[in-house]
């Protein structure tokens, strides 16, 4: 019974989870979290990071140690003498060697400076496709709304055909009225029905598209808060001038300001290539000792005469021997200790290096050029988007202005569909009116309803695409 209740006590929390709703900022913020796209373009960020870190490193000293060891068999070169020897040896070095750019033209700090302008562009990129996830959010999260909304008009409908076909049933047992009327009603309330699941099958499906942008697994409980399309607060027009909201962008926009920056870095990148093709001064250093086994070295002597005769000499005719009295110090070798080789054999160098390019294929040329050309591509792109961006809030203002024109109507037919439907209730009631005309009117209503209420958030949206612009975000 304990471990009923704590478990019953341990899914409370997920119960509490699944069913709070999410509404249109909590989206906003796990998308640009969760995104595909946004997490693509925060991998390109860290790849811009690491750039950027790797050319700052390159600007202190290399070093490098290494060791080795090895045999060597028949005639070869004495790793310690440097004397050819057929002796077989067991040999062991180590060295440590390094460098580091002294006077390069800059090289090295303007491919610093770009990688910092590209470091900073891709987080602009991070940024732009949050924005864009954020639009792409708000446009089905109201898609959602409206599909809802939908719903409930339509249920209104078959509330209303319901209660007409209960009267006429009423009247039609009463003998007052044809059954033809009631089965009129009855393929109305199937029609309205069929109507019914299809907006439920649409809700369900703008559900998906928004849990697929989200980057939410599908079979997850997923619950959309529906706020009344009247409470979202919007700007008015006079505020949203074309003009007025590209100069801001102009300003905020992401975009833009990665193309900024990546100019900048492509005319640091010019001048680093540039570098490339003159001289440069580089320091370098070395240090380096060896061993091998069969390696000698004098550990004693001793005195030697030699009293064998060192030739003759003849005197009258008569030869006589000569000897040597006089000694002399003969070494003795003995094989030297691993250290003491190490120490003695211990060298080190160190000197400036002068790098004269001369010719390469012209490949130094060729990329000093294309980098050239690559600003050129840029400030092209750049003045692209501009325009894009221009047009686009231009078009987002005039659709604005369209979708409240086309809202406005909508409002005024749905207030005469809804007068037309008063009237022919009430003549339909006092058997003045067919069953056909009613459901006339009725699905006429219905189609004011849905097409007002598809204006509404249509107006909605593209109103909100002109405060994103103005760099207001996303918000409902």
């Amino acid at each position: 019974m304990v471990k009923f209740f704590l478990g019953i006590f341990l899914l409370i929390p997920s119960f509490l989870i699944a069913q709070e709703k999410w509404d249109l900022r909590r989206c906003v913020e796990y998308a640009m979290k969760n995104n595909i796209s946004v997490k693509q373009a925060d991998v390109q960020a860290r790849m811009a990071e690491l750039q950027l870190k790797q050319a700052k490193l390159n600007k202190w000293p290399t070093a490098s140690f290494t060791a080795n060891a090895g045999g060597q068999f028949g005639r070869s070169v004495s790793p310690t003498t440097n004397l050819y020897t057929t002796n077989n040896l067991f040999f062991n070095q180590y060295q440590l060697q390094g460098g580091a750019q002294i006077y390069n033209w800059g090289r090295l700090k303007n491919t610093q400076a770009a990688a910092s302008f590209n470091a900073q562009a891709a987080l602009a990129d991070i940024q732009k496709a949050a924005n864009d996830v954020a639009l792409n959010v708000a446009s089905y999260y109201l898609q959602v709304l409206a599909a809802n909304e939908q719903i409930e008009v339509v249920r209104i409908q078959i509330g209303q055909t319901k209660a007409q076909y209960d009267i006429t049933k009423r009247k039609v047992d009463a003998g007052a009225l044809p059954e033809l009327n009631l089965v009129e009603l009855e393929s109305q309330l199937a029609t309205d029905s069929s109507n019914l699941i299809a907006a439920q099958t649409t809700f369900q499906q703008n559900v998906l598209l928004l849990k697929a942008l989200l980057n939410i697994d599908m079979a997850a409980p997923f619950d959309v808060q529906t706020p009344p399309v009247e409470t979202i607060p919007l700007e008015p027009l006079s505020e949203l001038e074309p003009d007025y909201v590209f100069k801001l962008a102009m300003g905020s926009w992401p975009e833009q300001k990665a193309y900024e920056l990546r100019i900048k870095g492509s005319e640091k990148t010019i001048k680093a290539n540039k570098a490339v093709m003159y001289p440069s001064i580089t320091g370098f250093y070395g240090l380096g000792t060896t061993y091998n086994n069969v390696a000698q070295i004098q550990i004693d002597s001793f005195n030697y005469i030699n009293t064998n005769p060192v030739g003759t000499v003849k005197i009258d005719g008569t030869d006589y021997n000569v000897y040597n009295n006089s000694p002399y110090t003969v070494p003795v070798f003995g094989k030297q200790k691993y250290f003491d080789q190490i120490n003695h054999n211990f060298s080190q160098n160190i000197g400036v290096q002068i790098t004269i390019p001369i010719f390469n294929n012209g490949t130094y040329r060729t990329a000093y050029e294309r980098s050239k050309l690559d600003l050129e591509n840029l400030k092209l792109q750049q003045t692209q988007a501009t325009q894009t961006l221009q047009s686009n809030i231009y078009t987002a203002y005039s659709n604005s202005v369209a979708a409240m024109e086309k809202y406005n109507a909508s409002m005024k037919a749905v207030a005469s569909a809804q007068k037309a439907y008063d009237f022919a209730t009430k003549r339909y009631e006092v058997g003045l009116l067919s069953t056909i005309d009613l459901l006339t009117n009725q699905n006429n209503l219905l189609t004011a309803k849905l097409q007002q209420l598809t204006n509404h958030y249509d107006f909605v949206f593209k109103m909100k695409v002109l405060e994103f612009y103005k760099g207001q975000g996303v918000k409902l």
